[in-house]
């Protein structure tokens, strides 16, 4: 089934054309991630398609299905600042959330006994009981706790994470996402890959998160010089094709060019007679001179900044405490710091991970204990924030109000407009007001600031959001070649995994435990204590039941569990029989039957389950 058509799609700003001409289909089923350099127009690209901004050019169309819902996460999501979190997810046209919204208000009344068992029935035939369920379950993952809390008081990423909540609470049957792992933890991450894995769900999103693109997607398209490139498969698959396809566009310039050189020979003869032969040589000429021009260079940033020297004591933090009022940030943490160290800090949001990093830097002070920085440390804080600069300040004037020029390795320099080059500011953007950068590009800029003051010991708070894809690579090597010690807060899996040697794990209260390994070790090892802490769990609960059955019966909430298994059993009975009657149908595509085969194997391995449960309770019974 078709749910998007865009045909002929252009979109600039001023004399800054983002896209030309684009065209493309979107089918069910498809999860497709959209890359690109910063300030390629990604985002734009997202908003007309989702009818938040009008696409141009003559003959352009954005056709969306009518018979599909649609779901939207903007990057920075606008709520009514007079509503409740609860408030701001009911305000939905879903039927269930209209169903939820009209129970609450008929048991506000309970007197009129006609508005509440109608509301009640709406409620049965919706099958909103398990609704309601869902969207505190939702809210709760993603750490929206205080339901009555006003959204005017929420923060920049916890209004993002609502939106988030909000969104898949809708089930909508497309979604696009603007980087939705933005101001998301790490369990946060891993359960929103594992929400887009679901078979029959549709997106379309912006995100630089690698394990999503290898993980999840299976269509990856990238808007390059205005147009879009569509490369089947994840992101190993990306990575291949998109260098074939370089080799073959530089292949067919080296050709253009020798046409070229033969063509100029023949006109610089200046024939004089210019009969039509020799008038269409010229045209010719004319038109592979053009495409000549054309020709695309792959620029990506070059970090060779030089770094100071790091002496014998480095960085030393003595039993040093801190807590804002009853919470306890950090409790007698003690730690030496040692050469060449890549440390990553991985914890929930609000344990205090920002508030560690200022104490090591001494911009905070703690409660108790001290930090001992070493006599030749510098350090280079790169600080969650980003920049803080007045819109009315052209890029040139950021980087020279820092220095005019940069030492580079044996003794080289750099101007300050030489620098911003190798970080992509061409000598044109260097003359654009900050207030005019993208996300991406600001944070570009604010990297290159820190890296300007030439530090020994890096500390990147949150550094990978908003860059694309082909930075983030540059900026792997240089950590991994950085002649000092590192510290990475990340919520970017990927790039902890190729930087790191070892990991500060915040377990709250307190409690900082260092762990020997990367984030990918790291998961391992915790899942594997999840899985036997549910073993002992499902242990205890089966001894529970024994002695429960012993004395017969079954308790209220059992009761409703045992009659929602069973309405969700015939629902699974139902799906399984469809899709192996599906298998049946001649002239199925082979992706089709291996999407069809995955869902078959997750409907028998959930209706596994229910059964199971179903079991043990109608035993009770």
């Amino acid at each position: 089934m078709l749910y998007l058509s865009l045909e002929n799609v252009s979109k600039a700003y001023g004399d800054k054309l983002l896209f030309q001409d684009i065209s493309l289909q979107l089918n069910k089923g498809q999860k497709v991630a959209l890359v690109a350099k910063n300030g390629s127009g990604k985002t734009t690209l997202l908003r007309v398609i989702a009818g938040q901004e009008p696409p141009e050019g003559e003959t352009a169309k954005v056709l969306l299905n009518r018979d599909i819902r649609l779901g939207y996460l903007d990057q920075e999501p606008d709520f009514y600042e007079g509503h409740t979190i609860l408030e701001a997810v009911l305000d939905s046209d879903s039927p269930a959330v209209q169903a939820i919204r009209r129970y609450e208000r008929a048991m506000l009344f309970p007197d009129d006994a006609a508005e509440v068992e109608k509301a009640i029935h709406l409620m049965d035939d919706l099958k909103a009981w398990d609704f309601e369920a869902r969207i505190r379950e939702v809210l709760t993952r993603l750490e929206v706790s205080d339901f009555n809390q006003p959204v005017s008081t929420l923060s920049g990423g916890q209004k993002k994470r609502l939106a988030l909540a909000k969104l898949i609470i809708e089930e909508p049957e497309f979604i696009i996402l603007d980087e939705p792992t933005n101001h998301l933890d790490l369990d946060m991450i891993e359960w929103l890959e594992e929400y887009l894995s679901q078979p029959n769900l549709t997106f379309l999103m912006v995100t630089h998160d690698r394990y999503f693109l290898e993980r999840v997607c299976n269509l990856i398209l990238e808007l390059d010089n205005g147009q879009i490139y569509k490369y089947s498969g994840n992101y190993s698959d990306f990575l291949e094709k998109k260098a074939i396809r370089h080799e073959v566009e530089n292949a067919e310039l080296d050709k253009s060019r020798k046409l070229l050189r033969k063509e100029l020979e023949w006109v610089r003869r200046m024939p004089q007679a210019r009969g039509t032969k020799a008038k269409a040589r010229v045209d010719a000429f004319e038109e592979l001179q053009e495409k000549v021009s054309q020709k695309r260079e792959y620029k990506e940033v070059q970090i060779d900044i030089q770094g100071q020297r790091l002496g014998k004591k480095i960085l030393e933090a003595h039993n040093i405490s801190k807590r804002f009022g009853d919470k306890k940030i950090v409790e007698g943490f003690s730690y030496k710091f040692k050469k060449f160290e890549r440390v990553g800090i991985i914890g929930p949001n609000g344990v205090g991970k920002t508030t560690f990093l200022r104490l090591l830097t001494q911009e905070e002070r703690p409660d108790s204990g001290k930090v001992v920085p070493g006599g030749n440390t510098v350090f280079g804080y790169y600080s969650q924030d980003g920049i803080q600069l007045k819109g009315d300040k052209r890029v040139i004037d950021v980087v020279q109000d820092i220095a005019e020029f940069i030492p580079l390795e044996k003794g080289q320099k750099l101007t300050a407009p030489q620098l911003l080059e190798r970080f992509l500011f061409s000598r044109k953007q260097q003359q654009v007001f900050v207030s005019q950068l993208s996300g991406g590009e600001r944070r570009r800029l604010y990297l290159l600031t820190i890296l300007m003051l030439n530090p020994n010991f890096l500390i990147l708070d949150e550094p990978t959001n908003d860059l694309d894809i082909m930075t983030l690579n540059v900026l792997e090597d240089f950590l991994l070649d950085f002649p000092g010690c590192v510290i990475i807060v990340s919520h970017d899996r990927y790039f902890m995994d190729k930087i790191v040697d070892h990991l500060f794990i915040f377990e709250g209260n307190g409690q900082i435990r260092d762990f020997n390994g990367d984030y990918s070790d790291y998961r391992a090892i915790q899942k594997e204590r999840e899985r036997e802490q549910r073993r002992t769990e499902r242990a205890e609960q089966q001894k529970g039941r024994q002695q429960q059955q012993k004395q017969g019966g079954l308790n209220d909430e059992e009761r409703k569990e045992l009659k929602r298994l069973e309405k969700q059993i015939l629902q699974l009975e139902e799906r399984k029989k469809t899709l192996e009657e599906a298998f049946n149908t001649t002239g199925l595509a082979p992706d089709k039957i291996t999407e069809m085969a995955r869902e078959l194997s997750a409907v028998k391995e959930e209706l596994g389950e229910k059964e199971m449960r179903w079991m043990e309770l109608a035993e009770l019974a």
